[in-house]
């Protein structure tokens, strides 16, 4: 991908512009919202719940203070938000733009008596004022964005100076074995798995297809640093298969 040309946001196959292309992706998640825990589960080899897990402890130290304030940006059922309600001595919000996912983030949270605050908020357009949180996090759910720079800029925008941002994506794992088998099951295996058990044909081959026009990690950092972040830092996890990237607003 060239550093020259960053593409504007996702487009899914078929659409044209950010309205479009918003509208396929809140089709598209709305559609697999009841198994798409499941689905996650099942097509991750249940890693996803650990690389959650393993985010929010690495963003622990910066909502030791009760007074501290965490988002989860995308947060579908709000896996990401219950694992830093666990790290978290304040408080945890949640937006998406797909309703029916969190239906089932409401009653996630509710089983698990945690408190997090879920809204139905564009990633791009967040309803919340300047500098008012201390991290926002987002799992699998940047990449979906159709403009990549307005999602950074609202991330931005909303933390508070010295705050911080965790970005966990898939990425492709680049060379050997592993690498040539992880991009067969992803090309091939996903697709087909996702389409049987969600009975929904778009959103499991639009996954792989997106990750692969997804910048490289090295880009990626630099975005963050464009739009202000400071110490941009990202580690790839389990193979390759997924990196986190972390900035803190200067």
């Amino acid at each position: 991908m060239s550093d020259q040309e960053p593409p504007a946001g996702t487009r899914p196959e078929g659409t044209q512009g950010e309205t479009e292309a918003a509208r396929a992706v809140r089709a598209m998640f709305s559609a697999i919202a009841p198994r798409y825990d499941l689905l996650n589960r099942l097509l991750s080899f249940s890693f996803d719940q650990s690389w959650r897990r393993r985010t929010a402890r690495l963003l622990a130290p910066r909502l030791a203070a009760p007074a501290s304030r965490a988002l989860d940006l995308c947060c579908g059922t709000a896996d990401l938000a219950l694992a830093l309600s666990h790290v978290s001595a304040g408080s945890v919000a949640g937006v998406d733009f797909a309703h029916p996912m969190l239906v089932h983030a409401a009653a996630k949270v509710a089983a698990e008596q945690r408190k997090v605050l879920l809204a139905e908020a564009d990633a791009l357009r967040l309803p919340f004022a300047d500098g008012c949180f201390d991290v926002v996090a987002a799992a699998f759910g940047f990449r979906n964005l159709a403009n990549y720079q307005q999602g950074l800029r609202e991330i931005h925008r909303v933390l508070k100076p010295g705050g911080e941002v965790g970005i966990l994506e898939f990425t492709l794992p680049e060379e050997g074995f592993f690498a040539a088998l992880y991009r067969f099951y992803f090309r091939r295996l996903l697709p087909a798995i996702g389409r049987v058990v969600s009975g929904v044909r778009g959103p499991y081959s639009y996954l792989p297809a997106s990750v692969e026009k997804f910048p490289g990690c090295d880009e990626f950092n630099r975005w963050l640093e464009a739009v202000g972040f400071g110490s941009v830092t990202y580690e790839r996890w389990t193979g390759g298969a997924v990196a986190l990237h972390r900035g803190c607003k200067v």
